[in-house]
């Protein structure tokens, strides 16, 4: 095996064949870490993104935390239930693209398909960023260093996902349930000294004081608090998108999955909110010095500053950053479902050595690096782009499923579930979009709009391709005539031997083209007779016509595709084949010191060329 194949097999895995696919599927131990990551992870951020909007109310804004807290878990019940109806009627995943477009049409599909793509970006994102966040929470002087660890984090996640669904599902397996654990301890210890000290628990560690009040709470200012903190149900709908990565039963293991998920993130959200409400921590500025996120905080205050705080720190970061696996998980599953329907190019249908829709994968890297860059990978500043697209996919997955369950005769505890999944997400999505809208969501909404005029013309263009390739009968004898040929020579050498030998196998009408550029006959010219004419004509076979082309500016390129174009407007009906030859050396830095008159040549030709002119390359290889 050469050494650049076992690099290869060492940093992704072996190829994997399409018959060990099932060997790769998961059950619910693997499931939550690949699928639930995005929406467990979230309880970092989305507590502390609507905190942070509080700020300005000071102590006042932290008892504000735990009714804001409790309306996002009420909405997230609705949507559990929803969703455990969608993978029973969907089991071969049944994301918000599959039930709009089934049962919505294809413009709400596509709608839901760029609302979803933007979230899973945004998803890579912001869960590196917040991983970063938490790094520099406990590590301050990395600070300055924001961005580059942001993009160091995003290509080792990259580079773990490449292995493959069961690879990855194992790596990130024991930090899931790391960070679950240990902040679980945190809120049970934090409760347990809540109830001893009756209610006023005392910080193991100082906290920076809270500000003074310099506003009061309005019902526009909740509103945000309430859009911001909705950003903790992101990525809940993730098991539903991938219900075929799991074995079987599989309805039944993703509906385990979503349960656990659904209980853990419900225990965390709660926890966070009472604990930070009993010990009075609020968020502090993320771009201003002295940055400590909120879990930071709450982990110190509970359990100090020794050894557990820096494995739950560690953890967090760890679950953070691998959060965006959520996004690697489905985003390619999500683009393959959309190609097939010739909404994006069918390039994101290929597998990779690891049976992974690769394409899919580096779309979603550069997409997530792009955003990290231009927002300098600032968790705050990505959040407002963020839950608006989770919630319109959220709304249109109900509504499709409203549908689905009217067209198919469900019940009406059936049509309930889904229906009020509908309005109260839909609701959601209008209070995200207004809220945040000069925030950055209209940023959101931009790009959903221009990824469906993006995903229409795909489709236009699959349709014409389609339109113009179908053929509905048999195959016409009468079309079936030699082609004209024409070789392109510029010297006499073993490459126009090469070209003009297999051009004499094709065709008895033969078009040798030189380019002449100055007044005196070129040596091809000259020994026309004695190298080619005269053997053939010897040896009783067709001689080829040979053409000189005059260029007195010295051009070659233009008068040759002239040239070819007009032979093919004179012929009526014959293919114009085009024999190219060209010389092929072994070392990349060989070509630099040859024209590339050729690949000029066959581009010029594919650009002005149509349906009856053929370019062929006949390739020299130098030993």
């Amino acid at each position: 095996m050469p050494i650049s194949e076992r690099i290869v097999t060492l940093l992704f895995g072996r190829p994997l064949a399409t018959s060990e696919e099932r060997a790769e599927h998961i059950g619910p131990s693997a499931g939550i870490p690949i699928f639930g990551l995005d929406a467990l992870s979230s309880a970092a951020y989305g507590p502390e993104a609507a905190l942070t909007l509080l700020i300005p109310l000071g102590l006042m804004g932290v008892k504000y935390i735990v009714p804001v807290s409790a309306a996002i878990l009420v909405l997230m019940g609705i949507v559990y239930f929803s969703y455990r109806q969608t993978i029973d009627t969907y089991p071969q995943g049944g994301g918000s693209y599959t039930v709009a477009t089934e049962n919505l049409g294809e413009n709400a599909g596509l709608l839901a398909a760029a609302a979803l793509m933007i979230d899973y970006i945004l998803t890579a994102a912001v869960g590196v960023s917040a991983g970063v966040g938490a790094l520099i929470s406990a590590v301050p002087s990395l600070q300055p260093h924001q961005l580059g660890l942001c993009l160091g984090v995003l290509a080792i996640l990259t580079l773990i996902n490449m292995r493959g669904v069961h690879d990855t599902g194992v790596v990130f397996m024991i930090p899931t349930y790391l960070f679950t654990g240990t902040l679980l301890i945190v809120i049970a210890v934090g409760a347990w000294h809540f109830l001893e000290s009756g209610g006023h628990p005392l910080p193991v560690t100082p906290l920076p004081p809270l500000p003074a009040a310099t506003a009061t709470l309005t019902l526009w200012l909740l509103l945000k608090v309430f859009s911001s903190g909705c950003a903790a149900m992101t990525g809940v709908e993730a098991v539903s998108n991938g219900v075929m990565a799991f074995r079987d039963d599989t309805r039944k293991n993703a509906k385990i999955t979503l349960t656990i998920i659904i209980l853990l993130l419900t225990a965390l959200l709660a926890g966070i909110a009472l604990m930070c409400r009993a010990y009075g921590i609020g968020a502090t500025n993320p771009e201003g010095p002295g940055y400590e996120s909120v879990l930071s905080m709450l982990t110190r205050a509970v359990m100090g500053h020794g050894w557990f705080y820096y494995v739950t720190i560690g953890s967090v970061l760890l679950v953070l950053a691998l959060s965006a696996n959520t996004a690697f998980a489905d985003f390619p599953r999500l683009t393959r479902a959309i190609a097939l329907n010739n909404n994006l190019p069918h390039v994101f249908m290929l597998r990779g050595r690891r049976l992974l829709y690769s394409w899919g994968i580096y779309v979603l890297v550069a997409l997530a690096g792009v955003l990290l860059i231009v927002f300098r990978g600032i968790t705050d500043r990505l959040i407002p782009l963020y839950a608006i697209g989770a919630f319109l996919a959220f709304t249109l997955s109900q509504a499709g499923m409203v549908v689905h369950w009217k067209r198919h005769g469900g019940s009406l505890a059936h049509i309930f579930v889904n229906g009020l999944g509908a309005v109260a997400t839909g609701i959601t999505t209008l209070v995200v979009l207004i809220t945040k809208f000069t925030e950055g969501a209209w940023i959101t909404a931009l790009l959903v709009a221009a990824m469906i005029a993006a995903m229409h013309a795909v489709k236009r263009h699959y349709n014409r391709v389609a339109r113009e390739t179908a053929l509905n009968r048999p195959i016409v004898p009468a079309e079936v005539t030699e082609p004209i040929v024409v070789v392109p020579l510029d010297r006499w050498s073993r490459v126009s031997e090469k070209a003009l030998s297999f051009a004499l196998s094709m065709s008895n009408e033969i078009r040798c083209v030189h380019v002449q550029i100055g007044e005196e006959p070129d040596e091809i010219c000259r020994d026309w007779e004695l190298n080619v004419a005269g053997p053939l004509r010897a040896a009783g076979k067709c001689v080829p016509q040979l053409i000189t082309l005059q260029s007195p500016f010295r051009y070659v390129l233009h008068p040759m595709v002239e040239y070819i174009l007009d032979v093919e407007r004179e012929s009526s009906f014959n293919k114009i084949c085009v024999l190219v030859p060209e010389l092929v050396v072994r070392h990349w830095w060989e070509n630099l010191l040859h024209n590339r008159r050729a690949d000029l040549l066959k581009v010029m030709l594919l650009l002005r060329g149509n349906r009856r002119i053929i370019v062929i390359n006949i390739p020299w290889y130098l030993n």
